[in-house]
């Protein structure tokens, strides 16, 4: 069976709700929010977003929507050393976008418990790969040693949950064919430090002796985010692109 695309254009503040209601999605993928590097964690456009999502959210509930599957983000968990579970882990959101994205949680719960419609929050950890901001980790590194620039990582031994973008787009489709309600960890449940993403590319491009270390590294606040990925396995997922694959494909994709 051919699949057919139709775009809508609209902005969250002002949506297309004549042409949604001719459409009438069963289904919602919110995406949707301030995320520019250096911006987003404490931009008071967060609240925004806070109001544009519940209004946007809530009438498509009203017009029969019956799944919503909303982005959270993994710093809305306390700071520990250990893996962030969506059962165990204390929330403590710290920034202001972490704040917002909780607020919203809570908000939509109330809201859509009225109208029969199921909500699934998925906390997102670092997605990474084509398409995304330049000012982001990977892309800047590339583009630093693509001109000859050497790159001196701040916090090198900083640990994160890389998870390719293409294994994130199949991790939401297969919420959205499972129906999953609840709360889920969007992220592979492995740690790589920025030194070693720094060093895959430095290696990948030719260019090893760019990459630079300080003798006295910045100590990262967040420590190491790790998920635990032990829900969104049970429905049946594995990532598909392991970091050194996924930065090959990111090099390629800047050209």
């Amino acid at each position: 069976m051919e699949s057919v695309l139709t775009r809508i254009a609209g902005t969250l503040a002002e949506p297309p709700w004549r042409e949604i209601e001719a459409f009438g999605p069963e289904v919602c993928v919110h995406t949707a929010w301030i995320s520019a590097p250096g911006i987003y964690l404490d931009s008071p456009e967060n609240h925004r977003f806070v109001d544009w999502s519940l209004a946007f959210l809530k009438r498509l509930a009203e017009l029969g929507t019956r799944h919503l599957v909303v982005l959270g983000t993994c710093i809305e968990y306390r700071t520990t050393g250990a893996a962030r579970a969506e059962d165990r882990t204390p929330l403590e959101p710290a920034t202001l976008y972490a704040r917002c994205k909780h607020e919203l949680h809570l908000k939509l719960e109330t809201e859509l418990a009225r109208h029969a419609a199921a909500l699934c929050w998925a906390r997102v950890f670092y997605p990474y790969g084509p398409g995304e901001h330049p000012a982001r980790l990977c892309s800047s590194i590339i583009q630093n040693l693509r001109r000859n620039q050497s790159v001196t990582l701040k916090t090198p031994d900083s640990r994160k949950d890389y998870i390719y973008i293409d294994d994130l787009a199949r991790a939401l489709v297969l919420l959205i064919e499972r129906k999953f309600a609840g709360s889920v960890n969007l992220g592979v449940g492995e740690a790589v430090a920025v030194r070693q993403i720094a060093e895959v590319l430095g290696r990948l491009l030719g260019k090893p002796d760019l990459i630079q270390f300080p003798a006295q590294p910045v100590s990262d606040p967040l420590d190491c985010v790790l998920s635990d990925s032990t829900k969104l396995r049970s429905l049946g997922w594995r990532p598909g692109v392991d970091v050194e694959a996924g930065l090959k494909n990111l090099i390629a994709c800047l050209g």
